[in-house]
């Protein structure tokens, strides 16, 4: 099971590509996955014949944990060695899995072992902090569960029945594009994006899922779902390993107003090239905190939190960020967004944040305290704007009262790796550069 984002632990088998006994590509799809923070397909790291799969379909397993087993194709590595064939009896390769970045620890390493090697490589086991024993399994597992032809009796991987459920999709209404006419996670988002087209509406950011009413009388308990689960540790770790401050300054938009308006666009890339332009003044904050050691980025990695309703929040990164123009950050927003919305994230769109924006404005609210996402060290919360009264002055030295569209800008800092005053100054220039601001 590869490593899906630093704060992944587990993640759910969805879906066999290859049965035991088929051939299979390097780089071509094996199998799919399905994490608290995203699905994605996982590329055979080597070709081979398929000779063992090792976890069932809805089988959740800790990151590390072999999935499959490739044999080398040994008559032919022989052939191409111009030698004889090698003992009849092949190898073992070790497990498929997604090739982890260079000094991630994603697990064992899939080699493609040398032709007719009599032994078989050691496969290095989950991380003991997993606290769980292997799972047993069938000696002669089966092939795996397909969909029934369409019509009565289809069958709906996890995944699709997940965003169907979410989105409100009726999966009879979906063509299936799969095999025997199995509805897949990419019909279900093409099925989306027509519907919303259609309607022309697009549900707005935030950092929050949104408040629930209370619960009915009688209502039954509900456990958390795997992705509120993690969130709650995520938080949790978060809380007891910073030292959360909070400084908040307030902001005159009035700049901003005119020229998103202007261009039909929301506040918040503009709030973020500002922040951008500010992380660049002050690098301090654009950096992470790990085990003491604080690491300052030069590049700006910049997180925007989406929410997904009642399925939980997560934080697509726009990388390299400070090479983006304002409008070219509202484009990256919407269609990270829009992939987050529909299950498209892959493990790169995840990972790497230095600077985390959240944005629960929308929903009027003035004041917030943000929690910092672990292990940046700090994350800039966007509130509404909102008209008030507030004093100017009257261009004669004096002051007058006037009615400006202002908003709250919440910082919250990690005391370990900043001191009040930096984190004063980031949000002054955050500040001033919203209030002057220019079209380039």
């Amino acid at each position: 099971m590869p490593q899906m984002g630093v704060s992944v632990t587990e993640g759910t088998l969805v879906l066999w590509h290859k049965r035991p006994g088929e051939r299979v590509e390097a780089e071509e799809t094996i199998c799919e996955i399905t994490t608290d923070k995203i699905d994605c397909e996982v590329p055979a790291p080597a070709s081979g014949i398929v000779a063992e799969l090792l976890v069932e379909p809805e089988q959740t397993v800790p990151v590390g944990t072999p999935l499959a087993r490739i044999e080398p194709d040994v008559p032919a590595a022989a052939e191409q060695a111009g030698g004889e064939p090698a003992d009849p009896t092949p190898s073992r390769a070790e497990p498929a899995a997604a090739r982890p970045e260079p000094g991630a620890d994603s697990g064992p390493a899939a080699e493609r072992p040398e032709p007719g090697a009599d032994s078989e490589p050691a496969a290095e086991p989950p991380d003991p902090g997993a606290g769980a024993e292997p799972p047993e399994r069938d000696a002669n597992p089966g092939p795996p569960t397909q969909a029934a032809p369409a019509g009565a009796g289809r069958h709906y991987s996890p995944v699709v029945v997940r965003i169907a459920q979410r989105e409100g999709v009726d999966l009879g209404a979906v063509t299936g594009t799969g095999r025997d006419g199995r509805v897949r996670k990419q019909d279900v988002l093409a099925f989306l994006e027509a519907r919303t087209a259609t309607n022309g509406t697009e549900p707005p950011l935030h950092s929050e899922s949104p408040y629930r009413e209370e619960p009915a009388a009688g209502a039954q308990p509900q456990r958390l779902s795997r992705m509120r689960r993690s969130i709650a540790g995520h938080m949790l770790q978060s809380l007891q390993t910073a030292a959360h401050c909070t400084s908040i300054t307030e902001a005159d938009m009035s700049r901003i107003e005119a020229a998103r308006t202007r261009l039909e666009l929301s506040y918040l890339p503009f709030v973020a090239r500002c922040v951008i332009e500010a992380l660049r003044a002050h690098p301090e904050l654009n950096a992470t905190l790990e085990d003491e050691m604080l690491t300052v980025h030069r590049e700006v990695h910049l997180g925007i939190a989406v929410s997904l309703g009642a399925d939980g929040l997560i934080v697509p990164v726009i990388h390299d960020a400070q090479d983006l123009s304002h409008e070219g950050l509202a484009k990256r927003i919407a269609e990270l967004a829009r992939r987050a919305r529909g299950g498209e994230l892959d493990a790169d769109d995840v990972r790497g944040g230095t600077f985390t924006i959240t944005n629960p404005g929308g929903y009027g609210t003035i004041a917030s305290t943000p929690i910092i996402n672990q292990p940046q060290v700090a994350i800039l919360d966007l509130e509404a704007v909102v008209k008030r009264p507030v004093a100017v002055g009257d261009g004669h030295g004096g002051d007058a009262v006037a009615i400006r569209p202002m908003t709250n800008l919440c910082l919250s800092w990690d005391h370990r790796a900043l001191d009040g005053a930096l984190a004063a100054q980031f949000l002054g220039t955050v500040r001033e550069r919203i209030e002057r601001w220019e079209d380039p």
